[in-house]
């Protein structure tokens, strides 16, 4: 039920509607976790988005995860199981391992976390909060994603919805 009425929502309010919503949806939280984390809440704002198709794909309705994290080995918790990225040995396409929470905001927590206790992205709390082009391509350097326009994305989503006003709150 909670999909269909999702969908409806989304065929009467347009894909900007379903932006601009998710961001004064999300942007308190984001910003919560940017003085907790050191993650600018534009960058984590635009990953979420993007991530998450702005919350309405299914997986995010199905696993509460709006970053895309994967279980990893150590992961304790809740699983969702997606055709993602991952393939045998005779190239066949397999269902891979991601983290499911109970709510949103758990997996804006992880996210911040999980990029934390990474010593992939150490290098990244470096940067000033300001330099939102820096992370993104950081992000990308460090395999968060397997986009080669992963950075370019998030740098877009950034500068077309001014999110970067958020890293200054």
């Amino acid at each position: 039920m909670k999909w269909i009425l999702l969908l409806a929502y989304c065929y009467m309010s347009g894909s900007e509607n379903i932006r601009e919503s998710y961001i004064e949806s999300h942007k308190d939280i984001a910003i919560v976790e940017m003085h907790r984390s050191g993650i600018p809440a534009s960058v984590k704002l635009a990953q979420a988005i993007l991530e998450s198709h702005s919350g309405t794909s299914s997986f995010a309705i199905s696993s509460n995860n709006h970053f895309g994290i994967k279980c990893k080995s150590y992961w304790k918790g809740n699983t969702y199981y997606h055709k993602d990225d991952d393939f045998d040995d005779e190239g066949q396409l397999l269902e891979s391992c991601f983290r499911s929470y109970n709510r949103v905001m758990d997996s804006y927590i992880d996210h911040s976390n999980f990029l934390r206790e990474s010593s992939h992205y150490a290098g990244l709390f470096l940067l000033p909060l300001s330099d939102y082009v820096g992370w993104a391509k950081g992000l990308q350097k460090n395999g968060y994603a397997t986009d080669p326009h992963y950075a370019r994305k998030l740098i877009s989503i950034i500068e077309r919805e001014e999110l970067r006003r958020y890293d200054l709150m």
